[in-house]
């Protein structure tokens, strides 16, 4: 089992996230913005971190990188799930540390296997 931050500001993706992550075996906590969650980064360690790109306050390309810069998190794998399908938006996320990239709507199946495959 593993302990994942979810980060999107929508509500109902979130709660889909934690569902779909809860019911492969996962503990999941979650963060509406890239603020919360640096700030819950900073205090706790997680396996991994699924994060939207476009949220308020701190993007998810912004939390990636200072993410990044914090000593826990330089090799933590870090997904990014977002509706946001542009090559030049996938580089900028490979530039700042992420580790994949998922395209929303997604099935709960795919989830699943690219998180089970990041974390093995």
């Amino acid at each position: 089992m593993a302990k994942i931050l979810a980060v999107d500001d929508s509500p109902s993706i979130r709660q889909m996230v934690t569902l779909v992550l809860k019911s492969g075996g996962h503990d999941v906590v979650t963060a509406e913005n890239g603020v919360e969650a640096l700030e819950f980064a900073q205090d706790e360690d997680v396996n991994l971190v699924v994060t939207d790109v476009h949220m308020p306050e701190m993007n998810g390309i912004t939390l990636i990188s200072r993410l990044r810069e914090l000593g826990g998190y330089r090799f933590t794998p870090i997904l990014v799930l977002t509706t946001e399908s542009s090559a030049e938006m996938k580089a900028k996320g490979k530039s700042a540390g992420a580790t994949g990239w998922i395209v929303k709507p997604f099935s709960p199946d795919s989830l699943l296997a690219t998180v089970d495959k990041v974390l093995s």
